[in-house]
């Protein structure tokens, strides 16, 4: 059963995270699929909520945003007060599509948004790294504390 909330996938009405108080309901991340949330999940460092897309932007496949659930994320803007939409879509060419139209629509709205770094992996080395991959490293980095 999906949550009617988020659509993650969930036992009653809601699921687990949209019932549990303790989560941030001011920030809101946005992915795809619900196993995606239980990889963010796994991390332990993310506390607030999630909206499931249910997809990404596809004109190949005849996916587009009316297919997504686009018009359920913007309502859930304002009846919850976020401040702040974290874009993690996957970052392959339909999940970068999905995040830059998803940031335009966002941009006018005056709400936070932001888009999940990615790079290199831990343990990864440079000279097997592709371009893209390097370039988003160099472009996510951060300054290192004294």
């Amino acid at each position: 059963m999906l949550c009617e909330v988020c659509f993650n996938i969930g036992i009653g009405a809601r699921c687990a995270i949209c019932n549990d108080e303790r989560r941030d309901q001011s920030v809101l991340c946005v992915v795809e699929d619900p196993r995606d949330i239980v990889a963010v999940e796994r991390t332990r460092e993310f506390r607030g909520r999630y909206h499931v897309l249910g997809g990404a932007l596809s004109p190949i496949e005849g996916v587009g945003p009316e297919q997504l659930r686009v018009r359920e994320l913007l309502a859930r803007l304002d009846a919850e007060e976020v401040s702040e939409v974290i874009l993690c879509t996957n970052p392959n060419l339909e999940g970068e599509a999905t995040a830059m139209y998803l940031a335009r629509l966002l941009l006018p709205l005056g709400v936070r948004t932001t888009r999940i770094a990615s790079g290199l992996p831990v343990g990864g080395d440079l000279e097997y790294a592709d371009e893209l991959t390097l370039g988003r490293a160099l472009e996510g980095r951060r300054d290192v504390g004294a």
